[in-house]
Formats: C-alpha cells, structure tokens, sequence
C-alpha cells in the first residue's frame, strides 16, 4: 500500500515512519472507514458536524469542581459556532503570525478545558501535527518527548509553564495561553474569522501521542487524520451508539488517547457536547451528572468504586452509559455498580498504539468478568510466541488488527509490537467460545495504576538517582482501590537506615523528577534483588511476593468483616 502525496512541507513525521515491512496489517472491512484520499481531521469533526446539524448547538461546557466552601460551578459555555470561530482564528495566529508550515509539530501543555480542544482542532486544520503532553508531567518527562519529536511551536497553560524552562530548542516558539503574559487567547481574538482547512492526506500524520515505554523511554506512536475519525467510526458508533442528544463527562486527560477520544472526538463527530472539568474526582464527575444530564461517563473502575463509596449510585443511575476502560475492570466492580444503579458498565481495552479501544462489549451482549469482543472494524485474536493461534480458553498473547495500528516514530520496537502482521498489546487474555476476551494480566513490565500506564524501569532510574539507593526493583502490587500500585523493593548502600526517613527522602527526591501518579505508593527495603545465575534479575519473584501479600492482606479484612 502506498502513501497518498503529502500536503506537509515539513516533512519530519513521514521521514520518521516505520519501515513499510514492520507495519501492520490494516484494515477497512465497515463501509464508513472507506476515507477519501484528502482529508483533515479537523474540518471533518467540526465544519463537516456544522454543516449536518448546525451551528447553534452546545459543544463544550466548562465545570469548575466545588470545595469544602462551596458547589461545582458552571464556567464557560461554547456553542459548535463559537468554537470554530476560535479554532479558526487561532490556525490563522500559528500560520500567520508564527510560522507555522503543514507537518510543523505543535505540543500541548494544557487541562482539560475548552482551550485544549481549541488549540488541537487549530493546529490539525492548519495541517499542523499536534503532540498533546500530561501537565504532571516534570521537565525531565517533558525533555524525553521533546527531543523525540522537535516540536516548532509550544503552547502551554500559564499555569503550567514553569517545567518547560531550557526544554525549547533553538527556532522553537513558546507561547503561554492565558494569565498576565497570555499570547494566545488574546491574540487569536484579534484575528479574523474563517480559515480553509489544509488539504492534508488521509495518511498525512496528525498526531503524535507518547506513550510510556518498558524501557522507561517514550515510545511516540503516529496517527494518521484518518485513524483520528476511525476511532469514532467503530467503537463510538457501534458499542456506545453516540447521539448528537448525548452529554459527555469523563477524567482522563485530553493528553491521552482514552480522554482525546471520549472528550473531543467522539462528541464532535456525532454532534453531542462535552463537559470538561480540569479537576475531575468522583465528586466531580457526580456534580456533573446531575448538573447537565451527562448521558455517557468515560472514566476508570477505580472512579466507578469511588463514586459508589461516597453515596453517589444515584448519579450512576442517570446515565445511558458509563465506559470503563484504561486498566481491568474486576467483576466484583461490575456488579456492585449494577446492583447500586442499574447501570451495566462497558469495559473495553484499548492502546494508545491503537488510538482507542478495540475490544468491548454494551447492553446485554456484556458478560461480567469479560472484556468483551472485538470491535466492529477489528479482529482479534490469541497467540503463542511463535505467532500461532492458540485454542479457546487457552491463555496467550492477546492480538488485534483493524483500521489503526502501531506505527513508532524511528525506533526499533517497532519489531517488538508488530509481528507477523498483528499488533501484539503487551497483554494476556484468553478467548471463549463465544469470542469473548477474557483478561489475565499484562505481560511486560508495565504497571497499570488507576488507569494510568507506569513503566517499572523508569521509576527504578528515578530511585537508583538517590544517593542512599544501590539499587532497586518496581513492580505492581494488587490494590482494591487503585487496581494495582507501584510498589518498589530498594537495596540501600551499607550504613543507610532502612527507616521512614530515608523512605521520605527518596519519595521527596521522586517527586521532584515523576509525575504524581509515578510514585511509589509502598517502598520495602531488602537486603538484596533476586538475580539468576546469569546476574539477571528475577523481576517476577517480587512481582509474586507483592501479589501473596496483597492477598493474605485482602484474606484477613474478609475475616475481620465477617
């Protein structure tokens, strides 16, 4: 399959693409996923939406999250007209007064509020790729993925500016929305409404979305304009069955692929609206419910527990649908929620290789305890390690391919993730019978912690920095919570206390390098790593030993509640 002319004069993103050979295959079996050979994903969610339902509808409304003094209370309301306004004067702000060429790469460094959305729609339509990144992100986090994808233009949060100090290269323009230094609200205010979307290629990169890597290096996965709308295409047209009556809410950022679908796409390309909150705690995400009928909810099993404990079943009750994805979702979770509320949660698994979700299930094709099927639009299925389908039941290496699929930006696990063809996701399930996935657990060394991807050796690195460590171990740790924790197991140097103070020093020495959903919530100290003949640590050891004592923990809170 060859690649469509490029609209990019800039042509970074292509020059960086896989190899052809290391692609997977790719697939287009929905008559809806058939693309014209130009199009720009931006136009398609906002002008072509415009044009079917008009322009007076509610896009976006803003909550801002109550305290112990008050209420949530409303903020900012756009209509679909006055968010293409803004994101058209915004494209003519970059083009015009920045510079700014087809396939320049643009980052992001803002919450989930309107200006996130805007500045995303701006920087796609002006043919712009957009790179969004995770406010608690620290410099060192934000330096990773900025070396990996030069970007020209960054455009961060005034609040949020201060990790970006020394990032920026020689050429590279920062410009800080909002507050006293705004250069951007203000500025795009001034300029004049209308901007013709560039005629960008269906396979003309959009997006760039990082990833955490096993290694503790990002991996920066490549989305064409096309996958941007095939995420909508299949799983929000055939599972969630999106209205343009619906009402969105959910906590993932918008800087993940699971919050950029559920936030942005999905809303926009059926026309419905979005309530975005910058602080989004179970609380929250109730308020928002019963304040704007929100209709579908996109949050993690660990919202959904919390939601239930703090006496909130009746919001559950009032939505159509609520989405749970981004780490396992236990049956026992499915069914408090169900026996609270009535509301049959949808799981669902998905990638951000893969850009969304690719395996879910609705209404009464749900089976607790299961994952689902594949999404119209993919297939999936089990694999040995020699690429071999394994027999239902039998537990492997879980596979999907689709309309999308994992394309890295020039790096050599390219080979790792796609074999033979398929996508492999790092996970293990079984498949029924039926042609239900059933999950296990993951199978790298990836720790998936209230929704949020860890990578073990990263932090291993951040604690290896401190002074007092010799060496250390992460894993993940069951937690009924939270799903799992990071749990790290740390050899001190000889003559170091292994006590709460030294505990506290390496946590305050992480929280200067880690993002807070990094830390490890339990630090054992040991006398040594297990290591095998070869030197080669036995990671799974202390992997095993944090899950018995997880489980013995969990055994004797049943017995002392009976």
């Amino acid at each position: 399959m060859s690649l469509t002319p490029s609209a990019h004069a800039d042509t970074f993103a292509r020059d960086n693409l896989p190899p052809k050979e290391l692609w997977p295959k790719l697939e287009f079996p929905l008559p809806e996923l058939r693309y014209p050979e130009r199009l720009n994903a931006a136009a398609a969610l906002l002008d072509e939406t415009i044009e079917r339902l008009g322009a007076d509808r509610i896009a976006i409304r803003m909550l801002s999250p109550g305290s112990d003094d008050g209420p949530a209370r409303d903020g900012e309301t756009w209509t679909y007209g006055e968010l293409r306004r803004r994101v058209d004067r915004l494209a003519r702000l970059l083009v015009e007064d920045h510079g700014l060429l087809p396939g320049n790469r643009v980052l992001l460094r803002i919450p989930n509020n309107p200006w996130v959305i805007a500045c995303w729609l701006a920087v796609v339509k002006a043919g712009g790729v957009v790179v969004t990144t995770m406010v608690a992100w620290r410099g060192a986090e934000l330096q990773k993925v900025a070396d990996r994808v030069r970007p020209r233009i960054v455009i961060v949060d005034h609040r949020f500016r201060e990790e970006l100090k020394g990032l920026a290269e020689p050429g590279t323009r920062v410009l800080v929305l909002g507050g006293a230094d705004d250069e951007v609200i203000g500025a795009s205010a001034a300029k004049r409404d209308g901007f013709e979307a560039v005629g960008t290629a269906a396979d003309d990169v959009a997006l760039l979305g990082p990833t955490s890597g096993t290694t503790g290096q990002p991996k920066i996965t490549m989305h064409f304009h096309r996958d941007v709308l095939a995420l909508a295409d299949t799983f929000a047209r055939h599972v969630l069955r999106f209205e343009p009556d619906d009402v969105v809410a959910g906590s993932p950022p918008i800087a993940f692929t699971f919050g950029l679908g559920g936030l942005m796409v999905f809303p926009l390309r059926f026309g419905a609206s979005v309530v975005l909150m910058e602080r989004s705690s179970p609380a929250a995400l109730a308020d928002a419910v019963e304040r704007f009928g929100v209709t579908v909810l996109f949050t993690a099993p660990t919202g959904y527990r919390a939601m239930l404990s703090e006496g909130r079943a009746e919001s559950l009750r009032r939505l159509r649908i609520g989405v749970s994805a981004g780490e396992h979702l236990p049956a026992s979770t499915w069914r408090a929620v169900e026996q609270a509320s009535g509301l049959r949660l949808v799981d669902g698994i998905g990638a951000t290789e893969m850009l969304h979700v690719f395996i879910s299930a609705s209404g009464e094709e749900i089976r607790p305890g299961s994952t689902g099927r594949a999404v119209p639009g993919f297939r999936a299925a089990i694999l040995d390690e020699e690429g071999r389908r394994l027999p239902p039941g039998t537990p492997g290496r879980l596979a999907v391919v689709g309309p999308v699929g994992c394309r890295y930006l020039d790096d050599e696990r390219q080979s790792s993730y796609v074999q033979h063809g398929w996508n492999i996701t790092g996970d293990t399930y079984h498949m029924d019978e039926d042609g239900y996935f059933h999950y296990h657990a993951r199978s790298d060394d990836m720790i998936v912690a209230s929704g949020y991807n860890v990578a073990g050796p990263e932090v291993e690195a951040a604690i290896d920095a401190h002074p007092a460590v010799a060496e250390s171990c992460v894993v993940g740790r069951p937690d009924p919570e939270k799903g799992a924790i990071v749990n790290a197991f740390v050899v001190l140097h000889d003559g170091t206390s292994a006590d709460d103070a030294t505990r506290e020093s390496i946590l305050g020495h992480l929280r200067t390098v880690l993002a807070s959903y990094k830390l490890p919530r339990r630090i054992d100290f040991v006398a040594s790593l297990p290591r095998n003949a070869s030197g080669k640590l036995m990671r799974f050891l202390l992997r095993e030993r944090a899950e018995a004592e997880a489980a013995a923990q969990y055994r004797q809170i049943e017995q002392r509640h009976g």
